[in-house]
């Protein structure tokens, strides 16, 4: 049987296929979204929405960006993948491109953000038993409470989502567990002969956008350097200008030794993602001992470079930054005890809804897509406003009116 695609599809005929046909793993906004330009999505009969999760900050530059997209399908019509039995003639362009882009020696090219954690992990214990001398098989890595890394088998097994982690054992060990935005938590930690890393979120995204006091990552990265241990930054969700600079970490000039990227490295249109670190430690790494089929392929080589562009040619960094400042006064400024917390840096924010006469996060997520609203609720309580950084300064303003409108609905 073949699905013809040129065929209507209602809203209510996709929700059915995917509850019959696909796993249950995810719990969508009853939204089925058809179309995306910039800073707006479609639902499937033609209502509007302005995009306010970003496809989890994968979609920073704005769904279907023009550049991106002619980037994808030239090399897509061109030549696509080649795995890396073979040199092609896009991979070295890029790596010299996001290398020099980012300030390291070389990349690891990968796919998915999990995928590049699961290789910040790997080459952060390869470094530790070739270059720092711990003892095979005892190397460990800190990490924090409240942590997003990713669904693997091996990073959920320092996860503190129960969700997560129930019924998926047994779990991988070498792992410390940490409070997050705790500098004493990791002195005591790094006491441990047998650290080889440290791996964080310069800001707990999938947490609420929990923003550490200003300092911590100085201070990490200090006591890091002092106990030679590796700084392992995930910035999949923070990075590429989504916090009002290039990277979340570059708030505190804080450079890591080991740094994860991906989602919006890609304008969300391929997966893309990468690992960065200096000749010292990426070189560990020899053929034959960790790879992907389509890691570092041509289309994600143009799509990336053109990704990047975009974010620096349009000055995304500092679209951000101002918009941030301004969205969150602006919800700080609407007149609710629903609304109790308001948190974030750039244009990665959260608020903290307290319930009222029972209504959730949840009902407030609903009432601002009857209003022309996405974005979704996590951990129950905390709704995460990220609109793509191509947002202008009206748009912003319009968005403000609806989320408060929405809120104030249940006053």
């Amino acid at each position: 049987m073949s699905t013809q695609f040129n065929e209507k599809i209602t809203s209510k005929m996709a929700m059915d296929l995917e509850s019959k046909y696909g796993a249950h793993n995810y719990h969508p906004l009853p939204v089925v979204l058809s179309k995306g330009e910039g800073v707006y999505v479609w639902d499937s009969e033609g209502k509007r929405y302005y995009d306010f999760l970003s496809a989890y900050s994968a979609v920073n530059q704005g769904h279907c960006h023009p550049k991106i997209v002619k980037a994808l399908t030239e090399q897509a019509g061109k030549l696509a993948l080649t795995s890396r039995a073979f040199y092609n003639d896009v991979l070295g362009v890029y790596e010299k491109y996001v290398t020099e882009y980012f300030g390291f020696d070389k990349i690891l090219p990968m796919n998915t953000g999990a995928e590049a954690v699961e290789t910040s992990i790997k080459l952060c214990r390869k470094w530790a038993y070739q270059k720092k001398g711990i003892g095979e098989n005892k190397a460990k890595i800190i990490v924090c409470e409240g942590n997003f890394h990713g669904r693997t088998t091996t990073i959920i097994s320092f996860s503190s989502d129960h969700d997560a982690t129930k019924e998926y054992g047994p779990y991988t060990p070498g792992f410390i567990s940490i409070p997050y935005n705790d500098t004493e938590a990791l002195a005591e930690a790094l006491k441990d002969p047998d650290v080889a890393g440290f791996l964080v979120e310069p800001i707990q995204g999938e947490a609420g956008v929990f923003v550490p006091d200003e300092g911590y990552l100085t201070k990490a990265k200090q006591l890091c350097e002092e106990a030679g241990v590796l700084f392992i930054a995930d910035e999949v969700q923070t990075g590429i200008a989504r916090t009002g600079k290039r990277l979340a970490c570059d708030h505190e000039n804080v450079k890591p030794d080991v740094l994860v990227l991906g989602k919006a490295i890609s304008g969300g249109l391929y997966p893309v993602s990468a690992v960065l670190a200096n000749d010292d430690i990426m070189l560990v790494i020899q053929p034959g001992q960790h790879g992907s089929t389509f890691g570092g392929n041509p289309v994600a080589g143009r799509v990336a470079i053109a990704a990047l562009d975009v974010v620096r040619d349009e000055n995304l960094c500092e679209r951000s930054q101002k918009l941030g400042e301004i969205l969150r006064r602006e919800l700080k400024a609407i007149k609710t005890d629903m609304i109790s917390v308001v948190r974030g840096k750039g244009l990665l924010n959260a608020i903290v809804i307290k319930p009222k006469g029972g209504k959730t996060a949840w009902d407030v997520c609903v009432k601002m897509a009857e209003n022309g609203l996405l974005a979704k609720p996590t951990h129950g309580d905390k709704i995460r406003f990220a609109p793509p950084l191509v947002i202008t300064e009206e748009q912003l303003m319009e968005c403000v009116e609806i989320i408060k409108k929405s809120v104030l609905s249940f006053e």
